[in-house]
Order: C-alpha cells, then sequence, then structure tokens
C-alpha cells in the first residue's frame, strides 16, 4: 500500500483519496442534516443495519407516504399527457429546497389538487356517457326514421346480410303494422354485428327481420382493447312475441349492444329527436365549460409538477439513507467514505447550513481506520467525462492506481484516426462535432436515445475529428484524392513503352530524383497515390506502421505499470512482473520494431531487402543463425541469440518469483480477526499461495501468448486504414468522375449537381457513419484489450455519493421517458 500521508490533490491521473468516516448527528436535526449532505453529494453511507429486513427499518412509514405522493404525481402526469398540453421549458438549473413549506403542507396541498381533479374527471366521464348515450340516441331514431321512409311500412325489408342456416327455417313474412310485430332498436360495435345478427339468427330460428346501418362518424369513445377509435352500427330487428325480445336483450347485454326504446309513431319520434338535440347543446356547453376548468387545474399543477416530484423525491431518499444509520437514543450514527481533501469543506458547508436554519446543534464527524476496501473516485467534468466512462466500461479501476482514461483521451482518437484517415472526412466529423458543443446547452434538452449517446460523446468524436486530419494529411488524401500543399511533382518519369491500353507506362527515374528532386516535406508524396503499385506500397508502409504504434503502445502499457508498482511500494511486483514482462516484449516485439525502422532507414539500392516474417521465425526456428541473403545488419544472429535467451528466462521469472516472495512475505501473518460488519466482496482476503500461484501461472500464459496475438490484433489499423481508402475511392470513381464525363455543359451541370447530392449522402452514410461506428469500436478494443491489459487491474468499485444533483438527473431522465 502507498503511505499512511498521501497527497490529497485532487488530479486526473488517480482517484481521490478517501476516509472512512463516522458522524454523530443529533435526532432533532437529522433530516435536516442528511438533506444538507445529499445537496453537497460528495458521502457515501455505508449501511449498519445490513441484518435487518427492509420491512423493519425506523424510517418505512415514511417511505410508504413519500412512494404514495409520487403515484398522485404520477397520475398528474398521466392527465396532463393524455390532455395532450404542451411541456413547460425544462430548467436543467433547477434545484428546488423546502423553505416555508413542509412536507405535510405539500402533501396536503397535493391531495387538494388530487380530490378536485378526481371530481373534475368523474363529472365529465358522467357527461361523457350521457353525451355518447344521446348521440346514439340520435343516430338510432335518424336510421329508423331513414328505415321506416324506405320499408314504407309494408314488411317487405328483409335481413340486408343473410346468414346460410341449415334447416328448414324460413324468415317470417310479415307487416310491421301487425299488432303482435315487437319493433327493437339499439347500437352495436361494427366488428361484432354480423356475429350478432347470426347467433341471433340460430337463437330465434329466423324468426327475425333484422336491419343495420353503418354510422359514418366513429365515437368519441374510445376502444377497450386497441384505444383506437370505436366505429358503431345501429340495429334494427322486428319479431313476434315478448318471449323473444328477452331472448334478444340478453343476447344483445352479452355482445355488448345498447337498445333504447323507440316509438313506432313517426310524430313521437320526431319530437323525440328534438328533445335529443336540446339535451346534446346542453351537454355540451356543459362538456366544454368543465373541459376548459380541467385543462386549467391541469396547467397550474403543470407549472409546480417538476418541483414537487423533485422535493418528494429528495424526501424519499433522505429516508432511504436514514434507514443506513444506526439509531441510539439522543442521535444517530452514520459511517461511510468522503473524499478525504473535502472534509473540512463538508464541516465547515454543514455549520453553516445549521446556523442559517437557526439549528445551533453541531454534529461531529471523526475519521476512521477501517480494513474495508476503499471506493474509486475520479473527478471529471464535460470533457474528461465520456473518456472516463470508456474505461469504466471496461472495469472501474483499483483504488488509487493509474487512470488510463488520461492517456485515452490522446492515443483513442489517434488509433481511430489511423482507420480513419482522411482530410475532408475529418473536417466534415470535426465539424459536426464543432456545432454541438458551441450549441450544448440549446441541444442538451433534446430527447432522443441515439442522439444522447452522440451528444456524450460530443468532445470523443470532436477529437477524432482533428486527429483525422492530421492523419488525412499524412497519407496525402482527401476523399480519396491526393493534395500537393508543398509543390508539384518532383519526379522524372521515363517512358517503357505502351500498356494494353495504349497508353504510356512510365517509371520514376531514382538517380535524377537522387540529384536534382526534393523529398516532399510532409506526409505521402501525391506521386504515390498515383502510381500503379499505389496498393502495393500503401499495404507495405501500413501494415508496418501498424506493428510499429502496436508494440509502442503496449510498451507504454507496460511502462505505466511501473509507477502503480512505485507508488504503491511493491518490490515484488516490481521485480517479479513488470521488468520481466518489459523485457521479455521488448526482447521479441521492441526488436521487430527496432527491425522494421532499421530496414526503413537503410538505402537498399542493388541489392534485395531481407524479409522481416522470415526473420522473426527464424530467430525461433535457427536461433543465432542468419543466412547472408537475409541479414540486416553485421552480428545480427548473436543478438538474435541473446533476446531469445532473454525472453526464454522472462517466462519462469514471471511464473516464480512473485508467488515465492508473497509466501515468504507473509508466512508469519497472523490470521485476519475482522470485527467490523463488512460485505463480503468488500473485506480483505487472506494469502493463499496456491490461489496466487494458480494466477500467476495463468497470468504468464495469457501474457507471453498474448505478446503474439495482440501485436497480431494491431494490424486491424492497416486493414480498416485500406478499407476506408479504398471504399472512398470507388465513392468518388463510380460517382463524381461518371458526372465529369459528360460532354454536354448543360447535362454535366445537372449531373454533377445530382450525382453530387448522392456522393455526399453516401459518404455521410457510409464512410462516416458506418466506417466511423467500426473504426470507433475497433479503437475500443485496443484500448480495453491490448492497451489495459499490460497494466490496468480494474478491480475496484465506483463511489456512489448520495447526492440530489444525480437523482434530481435521473428523475428527469424518467419523465422524459414518460412523456
Amino acid at each position: 500500500m502507498a503511505g499512511d500521508k498521501e497527497d490529497t490533490t485532487s488530479t486526473f491521473l488517480r482517484s481521490e483519496v478517501m476516509s472512512y468516516v463516522q458522524m454523530y448527528i443529533p435526532l432533532e436535526v437529522a433530516k435536516h442534516i442528511v438533506s444538507e449532505i445529499g445537496e453537497i453529494g460528495l458521502v457515501q453511507f455505508v449501511d449498519l443495519n445490513r441484518n435487518v429486513s427492509a420491512f423493519q427499518r425506523p424510517y418505512v412509514q415514511e417511505i410508504r407516504r413519500c412512494d404514495d405522493i409520487e403515484r398522485k404525481l404520477r397520475f398528474f402526469r398521466n392527465q396532463i399527457n393524455n390532455e395532450g398540453l404542451p411541456p413547460l421549458k425544462e430548467d436543467l438549473t433547477n434545484n428546488p429546497k423546502f423553505g416555508t413549506e413542509t412536507m405535510d403542507t405539500l402533501e396536503e396541498k397535493i391531495n387538494q389538487n388530487e380530490r378536485k381533479l378526481n371530481e373534475f374527471n368523474n363529472n365529465q366521464n358522467d357527461m361523457n356517457k350521457s353525451y355518447i348515450q344521446l348521440i346514439q340516441l340520435k343516430n338510432v331514431l335518424e336510421k329508423v326514421n331513414e328505415y321506416m321512409a324506405e320499408s314504407n311500412f309494408k314488411g317487405t325489408g328483409l335481413s340486408e346480410n343473410k346468414v346460410e342456416v341449415g334447416g328448414d327455417e324460413k324468415l317470417l313474412d310479415h307487416n310491421p303494422t301487425d299488432s303482435n310485430f315487437r319493433f327493437i332498436a339499439g347500437v352495436i360495435d361494427r366488428k361484432k354485428v354480423f356475429s350478432f345478427e347470426k347467433i341471433l339468427w340460430r337463437a330465434l330460428r329466423g324468426n327475425l327481420l333484422f336491419h343495420h346501418s353503418e354510422i359514418e362518424e366513429p365515437s368519441i369513445e374510445k376502444s377497450e382493447d386497441t384505444n383506437e377509435p370505436l366505429y358503431e352500427d345501429v340495429f334494427i330487428i322486428m319479431v313476434h312475441g315478448a318471449e323473444l325480445v328477452t331472448k334478444i336483450k340478453r343476447i344483445s347485454d352479452a355482445l355488448g349492444a345498447v337498445i333504447y326504446p323507440v316509438s313506432e309513431d313517426a310524430n313521437a319520434r320526431n319530437k323525440e329527436m328534438q328533445d335529443v338535440d336540446s339535451r346534446l347543446s346542453d351537454i355540451k356547453k356543459v362538456l366544454d365549460t368543465t373541459r376548459q376548468t380541467r385543462i386549467d387545474q391541469l396547467t397550474e399543477i403543470q407549472k409546480d409538477l417538476d418541483d414537487w416530484c423533485i422535493l418528494v423525491r429528495k424526501e424519499k431518499n433522505v429516508y432511504n439513507q436514514m434507514n443506513l444509520f444506526k439509531d441510539e437514543k439522543k442521535a444517530i450514527i452514520a459511517e461511510g467514505w468522503m473524499p478525504t481533501n473535502k472534509i473540512e469543506e463538508i464541516k465547515s458547508t454543514l455549520s453553516k447550513a445549521m446556523e442559517e436554519k437557526n439549528m445551533p446543534t453541531s454534529i461531529v464527524i471523526n475519521e476512521k481506520d477501517t480494513v474495508r476496501k476503499k471506493p474509486t473516485y475520479n473527478i471529471t467534468n464535460k470533457f474528461t467525462k465520456c473518456f472516463q466512462s470508456i474505461v469504466d466500461s471496461y472495469g472501474i479501476a483499483t483504488y488509487r492506481e493509474i487512470n488510463p482514461a488520461l492517456y485515452t483521451i490522446i492515443t483513442f482518437p489517434f488509433l481511430f484516426s489511423i482507420m480513419f484517415g482522411d482530410v475532408g472526412h475529418g473536417i466534415l466529423m470535426f465539424l459536426a462535432a464543432l456545432f454541438i458543443c458551441i450549441k450544448e446547452k440549446q441541444l442538451a434538452s433534446i430527447n432522443n436515445e441515439i442522439f444522447a449517446m452522440l451528444f456524450s460523446g460530443r468532445y470523443v468524436v470532436l477529437l477524432m475529428g482533428a486527429f483525422s486530419i492530421f492523419t488525412g494529411l499524412v497519407y496525402n488524401e482527401m476523399f480519396a484524392k491526393p493534395l500537393s500543399l508543398f509543390g508539384a511533382n518532383n519526379w522524372i518519369f521515363n517512358t517503357k513503352g505502351l500498356n494494353e491500353e495504349g497508353k504510356a507506362e512510365q517509371i520514376g527515374d531514382l538517380e535524377a530524383f537522387n540529384k536534382n528532386g526534393r523529398v516532399y516535406p510532409f506526409g505521402m508524396d501525391p506521386v504515390w497515390l498515383d502510381a500503379e503499385n499505389k496498393l502495393i506500397f500503401m499495404n507495405s508502409y501500413k501494415m508496418k506502421m501498424s506493428v510499429v504504434i502496436g508494440v509502442i503502445h503496449m510498451l507504454f502499457g507496460t511502462i505505466v505499470s511501473l509507477f502503480n508498482h512505485l507508488h504503491f511500494r511493491s518490490p515484488i511486483n516490481l521485480f517479479g512482473v513488470f521488468i520481466p514482462e518489459l523485457l521479455f516484449m521488448s526482447s521479441i516485439f521492441g526488436y521487430l520494431t527496432f527491425a522494421i525502422i532499421y530496414k526503413w532507414c537503410t538505402d537498399w539500392t542493388g541489392s534485395n531487402a531481407p524479409s522481416l516474417l522470415n526473420m522473426l521465425i527464424n530467430m525461433f526456428l535457427s536461433p543465432g543463425k542468419v543466412e547472408d541473403d537475409e541479414k540486416l545488419y553485421n552480428g545480427q544472429g548473436t543478438v538474435q541469440l541473446i533476446l531469445l535467451l532473454l525472453a526464454l528466462v522472462c517466462v519462469p521469472w514471471l511464473l516464480l518469483v512473485r508467488p515465492f516472495a508473497l509466501k515468504s512475505k507473509h508466512k508469519n501473518d497472523p490470521p485476519l480477526d475482522i470485527k467490523e460488519d463488512i460485505e463480503e466482496e468488500l473485506a480483505p482476503k487472506p494469502f493463499s499461495f496456491s490461489d496466487e500461484f494458480i494466477n500467476r501461472g495463468v497470468g504468464t500464459i495469457e501474457y507471453c501468448l498474448s505478446g503474439i496475438s495482440h501485436t497480431a490484433s494491431y494490424l486491424r489499423l492497416w486493414a480498416l486504414s485500406l478499407a476506408h481508402g479504398q471504399l472512398s475511392e470507388v465513392l468518388w470513381n463510380m460517382l463524381l468522375d461518371m458526372a465529369f464525363g459528360f460532354e454536354n455543359f448543360v447535362v454535366r451541370t445537372i449531373a454533377i449537381f445530382l450525382i453530387f447530392a448522392a456522393w455526399f449522402g453516401l459518404t455521410i452514410a457510409i464512410l462516416l457513419l458506418m466506417e466511423g461506428l467500426s473504426a470507433f469500436l475497433h479503437a475500443l478494443r485496443l484500448h480495453w484489450v491490448e492497451f489495459n491489459s499490460k497494466f490496468f487491474e480494474g478491480a475496484g468499485y465506483k463511489f456512489t455519493p448520495f447526492s440530489f444533483r444525480k437523482i434530481i438527473k435521473r428523475l428527469r431522465e424518467e419523465n422524459r421517458n414518460n412523456n
């Protein structure tokens, strides 16, 4: 472990120094103290009642009360959403607090609004039912009048939708003016009308006249199953006898049909129609007034709803935290973690808050020794937050180990840009991210899941675009076309002859270039991008570059582990892990990197350059021997033999030194005597030689084998870079070159306009979005696996303080999802 007196200065390189504290809080001010701690947001409380069930804790009733109030607030929000009221502008800085108003007065206000709203809803529902019934009755009267007028009371109106039924039953042909003929009319769901007719036909054995007519306008009532508009039909039935009428009513009730009493006399029906119209007009006025009053009530509630939700959620979380404390007679005892450099600030803030509330009682905060595992707390801002999230997605750093997010700020966009290098694409990505960064306050409230991910990573995208511009300049590519930023072509070409297409075949004159030419000062010489052997050259260049960058990246990760071992004062890890790992990696893959750079810097004119792949294979198969035609430099065989022996020595060194050194260190340790009530995963573990030896064996095998696989993994930089360049070139050649090929000026102008739009759209969709996402994921993998595995233990747990700011943020996200 590090020394007892650590530097408590905040730095992004390591997590904050944490202290375990014990707090004595007077019972009468406990709730106010915990609320202030929530406003500060720098204390993570520990559960001192782990063995007490949730239902037996002291503040269960208060939490249930808050749950009930939250249920009422959700009811208000649902009513507002159902009414379609426009959302109010969200104030992200709003943080309401209880002042003169207490939880009791707030609850009474919420209950009062709930009673009023329920009363409005009940009145409106009752009037809606009456209104629906009157509309149905009006439709029934209209359809009955139409039917009677068409049939002219002669009984010729037979069923319009006949149902084939087995048997000899026939539809009775009777005159509706017959005194025994019963007349029934009503309304039924259009989807059920044919089933209704068929059931009636079978139940009454065809002894009925059945007619139905569609109502054009949907009902204001919604379907219970699908919540879609409900369409209905008016049905008219004529039968003989009271018994058949009873059967029809029972069947109607079963299918949800509504029967209305309708007079057979036309004059009575007309008079009833006038009465229905008058009542509809009155109810419509009352409904409009009630609805407007209800909307006004909801509008008033909406103004305070967000504040109410925040206050109730704060109150509920305060009681949740107080359930973690241990109750004494006149005080409660709380324990938890806080940053060491913030202890005095927290004490001062709490004292000041109590003075403002005229509560002279003070609290006692003491640091306490503990064997608990300490939480990891990395302070971030809006720029570093996304980079920290990239690391935390892989694993939470062990307490006080080096935070990989610091290096990820540079290495992540750089590795991305190697795969995505293009000046044009980098500029588009950079400008898009720059716009989001400039307009971040206006765009922060957009409720879209995909955009939210882009918004949270806006600074990562900004750096990825900037680095892609740089690597695009190194590759000298802008939308797959070369740039001549530093003058015209310096090469002299000699014509060898004609190729198959009848075009001159030229080759660069290297001697003339060495005498009179000028080396292109930065990036790739544009002449290479137009050469026939461009792909072969770029393929070799990018493959070797990927290996060099990969090995440097992994060696850097290995060197970072040195500073962890020095910080934790662990000479065993320094000599038993770091040194053999560094020697093993350097002697094989560091040597390969040296050979690549040496080969690049050597003039091989007049001779064949040796194959580095064969060199690496023969280094293991033929130690100490190098063929003359494969020799890279003098004394190569001896150097390779020494490096190979050194790598072989590192394997048992990695396997044996640390386990036996730790065994010697812990052989006189007394058994662990943990008197604290600690969660098993946070308690210290006794040393076990067998566990350590097995873990070290797995670690040794993994490190030695991963040296090959991880180095090969960096070849994805080469593969994706070539793929990106080829896709960009294909898009240009297939679209823009075709547009420029038209001879007619008008046609060429129109073609350029249309094809440019298609080219630009495909560039955004394929090269920026799809290829960009692919390069992002590959860069993520290289950091998580290849880089972090060299030094990052990632066995910590995150510091999760009791913070009202985070609670309010989660609440706002819930409300957005519910809107």
